[in-house]
């Protein structure tokens, strides 16, 4: 492996280490791991308030740790990282 691929995965590693250094973010990611739900049963089951829950979520979504699908007003998240995915189920 070259200088700049270990390096990279590195950068990757800390961030998503990073993201899961959160709290919020680990209790949501918990809610979702199993199945995709939507804001007002992730707010529901974490306790969290909804504005809140959404500002996590968009992080999560941006970094590529989750997906949104919209049905009519609601969004539903799902976990998409496989190896978060593992690691949730590790946890």
């Amino acid at each position: 492996m070259s200088d700049i691929a270990t390096v990279d995965r590195y950068e990757f590693l800390a961030s998503r280490f990073k993201l899961l250094s959160e709290p919020t973010r680990l209790r949501i990611l918990e809610v979702i791991c199993g199945e995709e739900r939507k804001v007002s049963d992730i707010c529901e089951r974490t306790g969290l308030q909804q504005a809140n829950v959404s500002k996590q979520l968009q992080l999560l979504r941006t970094a590529g740790v989750v997906a949104c699908r919209r049905v009519g007003t609601c969004r539903y998240y799902r976990v998409t990282d496989q190896e978060l995915l593992k690691l949730c189920d590790r946890a």
